[in-house]
């Protein structure tokens, strides 16, 4: 299937990992991550991030900070059409935070596209269900931290980015 827009979590889909990282320098992409959005980009899918950021509602990092790492973010990987960030913790129940589908949701309508013409590309079942509870095509990236019965419960898993590509990409 092609999608109209393609949507990804930021830590541990499209950079690594650096829990509540708050600095711009330490951000580094996942492999494939550069060729994978500019193949979606060159075929006209829009893109965007649905990212949790628990820490700004922890007291452990800024929006400020957190804008800024997203700015990196977009200096190495190239411009996404939004970033819809919740800066909420776990257990303050807002209807944004990942698994919930308000990101997700709010992203396709920045986007201008029905969810379920969109994918949501990520690494843990927060963004499975996340996609799934808005209508949109969860595909699963897994990492270490990803556990064996969330790939195990995933409908869509891709070895890495790369593979992401030939789920995502329209012809050209």
């Amino acid at each position: 299937m092609t999608f109209d827009a393609v949507l990804f979590d930021r830590d541990g889909t499209l950079v690594r990992d650096v829990p509540y990282n708050g600095d711009p320098r330490l951000v580094e992409p996942m492999p494939g991550a550069r060729e994978l959005l500019d193949r979606l980009r060159a075929t006209g899918a829009r893109t965007g991030v649905v990212s949790n950021q628990s820490g700004i509602g922890r007291g452990l990092l800024t929006r400020a900070q957190v804008d800024t790492v997203n700015a990196r973010v977009e200096q190495l990987l190239g411009r996404f059409g939004t970033w819809q960030v919740c800066p909420h913790r776990p257990e303050d129940g807002c209807p944004c935070r990942k698994p919930r589908p308000a990101m997700v949701v709010a992203a396709c309508a920045a986007l201008g596209v029905a969810p379920e013409r969109t994918a949501l590309v990520g690494d843990i079942e927060a963004d499975v269900l996340a996609a799934r509870a808005a209508g949109a095509h969860p595909i699963l990236v897994p990492t270490p931290v990803t556990r064996p019965e969330e790939v195990t419960r995933a409908p869509v898993v891709a070895a890495d980015l790369r593979a992401v590509m030939a789920l995502v990409c329209r012809k050209s």
